[in-house]
C-alpha cells in the first residue's frame, strides 16, 4: 500500500559511538525518492549515524523511524526485518571471496527468507542485469575489477527492493572515473523511486551532482544545500 510517510524520520536524536556522543539534537526526514548526500570529516559521526539507522548501533536518546520501524525500541529479532527494507552498501565490498557472484547473492536471498529457487534465480539475474553485470554470474570476486565488485554490492543491496539505500563511502576505494560510473548507477536507482542516503568524502561528486546535503560538523548535523539532483 502506498504511503506518504517519510522513509526516515529523526527527531532530537543523540548518536553515540561506544560511550561517546558524536552528534546531538539530530533532526531530519527522508521522503520516498529523495537523494541525499551526507558529508563531514572522518570521525564526525557519519558512519555512526548510518549504523544507528540500520540498528547496528543502539539509539539511546531521541526518536528514529526507518521504513516503519521504531529504531529505539526495535527488538533483536526484528532487526533482520528492518534490513530487508533497506539496502546497505559498504566501502569495502564485504563479498565472500570463495563464492561466485551468483552464490554471494543467493546467500542473501536465503538469509532474508526466500525459498523458491526459480524466483531466487530470476531475482538475482534481474539485479545483475540492472547493474550491468548480466554475464558475470559465475565469476568470483578476485576475477572482477573494483568497480565491478562494487556493482555486485549494489546488486546485493537491491535484492529485496529496498525503500532506501544507505551507502557508506561507496566510491571510497575506487578511482575517479569508476567512482562516477558507480554514482551514475545510484542516480538511475534513485530515479526508479528508491531513496538514497550516501555518505561521501568525494566533494567532486557533491559539486558535480548537486542534491540535498547534510553535514556532520562540530557534533551537529546541518542541512547545507537543497538542490534537486540531475
Amino acid at each position: 500500500m502506498f504511503s506518504d510517510e517519510p522513509v526516515v524520520t529523526v527527531n532530537e536524536a543523540t548518536i553515540f559511538q561506544e560511550d561517546k556522543a558524536v552528534l546531538s539534537n539530530v533532526n531530519f526526514t527522508i521522503n520516498k525518492g529523495e537523494f541525499i548526500f551526507l558529508i563531514g570529516r572522518t570521525g564526525g559521526g557519519k558512519s555512526s549515524l548510518l549504523k544507528t539507522l540500520y540498528a547496528d548501533l543502539p539509539l539511546q536518546h531521541g526518536y528514529m523511524s526507518v521504513a516503519g520501524f521504531d529504531i529505539k525500541d526495535i527488538s533483536r529479532k526484528k532487526v533482520p526485518l528492518l534490513r530487508r527494507k533497506l539496502g546497505i552498501v559498504f566501502q569495502d565490498f564485504q563479498l565472500f571471496p570463495d563464492r561466485s557472484v551468483a552464490e554471494n547473492l543467493m546467500f542473501v536471498l536465503k538469509a532474508t527468507g526466500w525459498r523458491d529457487r526459480s524466483k531466487m534465480t530470476a531475482r538475482l539475474t534481474d539485479v545483475l542485469m540492472r547493474v550491468g553485470l548480466g554475464s558475470h554470474h559465475s565469476k568470483f570476486p578476485h576475477q572482477l575489477s573494483g568497480g565491478e565488485q562494487q556493482r555486485v554490492v549494489v546488486a546485493r543491496a537491491l535484492l529485496n527492493e529496498p525503500q532506501i539505500l544507505i551507502a557508506d563511502e561507496p566510491t571510497g576505494n575506487l578511482d575517479p572515473a569508476v567512482s562516477e560510473e558507480i554514482f551514475r548507477l545510484f542516480l538511475e536507482i534513485n530515479k526508479s523511486g528508491t531513496s538514497i542516503l550516501m555518505a561521501t568524502h568525494d566533494m567532486t561528486l557533491v559539486e558535480l551532482f548537486p542534491a540535498r546535503t547534510l553535514k556532520c560538523e562540530d557534533g551537529k548535523l546541518e542541512e547545507i544545500r537543497s538542490v534537486k539532483a540531475d
